[in-house]
């Protein structure tokens, strides 16, 4: 089982009751239960929380996100998290990385130092496979957009990496001295492989746009910008594109069939934000 967590809430409408372990599952005093998986995640996403049979990344997109991270290509965004906990001071955090996928940032983390580590993400695949990987840590399905099944203030840090921004929920489950640290693309990311697919790469400042959605319930105080280098051979370039959105349209898979290799560049704007007093919205 799990170490020791933050509390999980019931997700059944109209419920929100605190969740018990058991060595099954979980349940709460409303009579709802829910079943622990072989691998040990729980999945609490709801019928109406979901667009489709099976949300989120599909095994392949997460086992292609989890070659890529064994390959090295989030080495040196792991690296600098994995700093931001030592910062962080006290020991073990409770940590809770909301859109997970296939959970290997949690894991790298969890190998070089103690964590109460939480992961949350819409693919019960990608799950499957971060609870297989790191099975001491509490890993959950839900649709993170539609509400975070955890108690309020149960986390020190919470991270977003390259995912949804949640303002109210994320603010809701950090404590009022905690961090919340996101990581975006920036501008030059994979701009090789924008330009080979597209013929130009447009850079985006995606940063300013983060601070302004999550302005209302955190400050931006610190900002922090991490460029690298990797060179790609075609079955890296196929895993980068199975687990990346861009890489989805036919016409692009097309204009890259001919790359037998390629060197991209690697880049991510990070953000630190600390959560406003409640009542102070600006």
């Amino acid at each position: 089982m799990p170490t020791a967590s933050a509390t999980l809430l019931c997700t059944v409408r109209g419920c929100g009751r605190a969740l018990a372990a058991s060595e099954r599952g979980f349940a709460c005093a409303g009579g709802h239960s829910f079943d622990r998986s072989r691998s040990g995640f729980v999945n609490l996403l709801q019928p109406q929380d979901r667009r489709s049979k099976t949300p989120g990344d599909t095994r392949a997109a997460a086992l292609a996100r989890r070659r890529l991270c064994e390959a090295g290509l989030e080495r040196p965004l792991h690296e600098r998290l994995l700093a931001a906990l030592a910062e962080a001071g006290r020991a073990p955090l409770a940590v809770l990385d909301v859109g997970c996928g296939e959970g290997s940032a949690l894991a790298f983390l969890a190998a070089q130092r103690p964590l109460q580590a939480h992961g949350v993400d819409l693919s019960a695949d990608a799950i499957d496979l971060a609870a297989r990987r790191l099975p001491e840590a509490t890993w959950v399905v839900a649709n993170a957009d539609r509400g975070l099944p955890f108690a309020d203030s149960g986390f020190d840090l919470v991270l977003t990496l390259l995912a949804r921004r949640p303002a109210t929920e994320l603010r809701r489950v950090l404590r009022p001295a905690g961090t919340l640290l996101v990581a975006v693309p920036g501008p030059a990311d994979l701009r090789e492989l924008r330009a080979a697919a597209h013929g130009q790469a447009v850079a985006r400042e995606r940063l300013d746009a983060a601070a302004a959605e999550l302005a209302p319930c955190f400050d931006l105080v610190r900002r922090e910008r991490l460029t690298w280098r990797a060179a790609l051979d075609r079955p890296g370039l196929d895993d980068l594109l199975a687990s990346s959105y861009r890489g989805a349209r036919t016409s692009e898979r097309a204009r890259l069939a001919g790359l037998a290799r390629l060197e991209v560049t690697l880049e991510r704007d990070l953000g630190w934000f600390r959560p406003r007093a409640r009542g102070n919205r600006g």
